[in-house]
């Protein structure tokens, strides 16, 4: 359990927690106690969670109706046949935090840095490469923003 708790750790600085339980497993009721009582001990109940049900083809419709019962909030999946993962992909997206500023860059092809950025950590509305550099329209964090702002303040672009 101390290496449970050790990985959870970090869960406290999460902007969503994805919780998945093993359908199948013959007290999925406990494995979902269980881990919330960790969350609970290392001040992560507060975060937000997704409770994910895996393994929805090998158990039986009872327990799937026991848990939809229990837990009305989750998604249902089976990792081997694909079943509920686009659903589980979307409420993700849907509950996950989006970038606060929206922005309209030229950003010059020798700051592929900032594209890198903007891909890694924002949402990327559109994109056109024109010939000085790359045209982008997304959605980024404030301190991002503010460097894509200070590149045209400063004659860059």
């Amino acid at each position: 359990m101390e290496a449970f708790r050790s990985t959870l750790e970090e869960s406290v600085k999460a902007d969503l927690l994805v919780h998945v339980v093993d359908g199948s497993d013959p007290d999925p009721f406990g494995q979902v106690a269980a881990v919330r009582q960790v969350l609970a001990d290392i001040g992560a109940l507060d975060v937000p969670e997704q409770l994910v049900v895996n393994k929805l083809d090998a158990t039986t419709p009872e327990v799937v109706l026991a848990l939809r019962a229990q837990f009305p909030e989750a998604i249902f999946v089976s990792a081997r046949t694909g079943e509920g993962l686009s659903t589980l992909t979307e409420r993700i997206a849907e509950r996950l935090p989006r970038p606060a500023v929206e922005v309209d860059a030229l950003v010059p092809y020798a700051r592929g840095d900032l594209l890198d950025r903007i891909h890694q950590a924002g949402e990327v509305i559109s994109i056109e490469h024109t010939g000085e550099g790359t045209q982008v329209h997304a959605r980024v964090n404030p301190d991002l923003a503010g460097e894509l702002a200070r590149l045209s303040d400063i004659g860059d672009v």
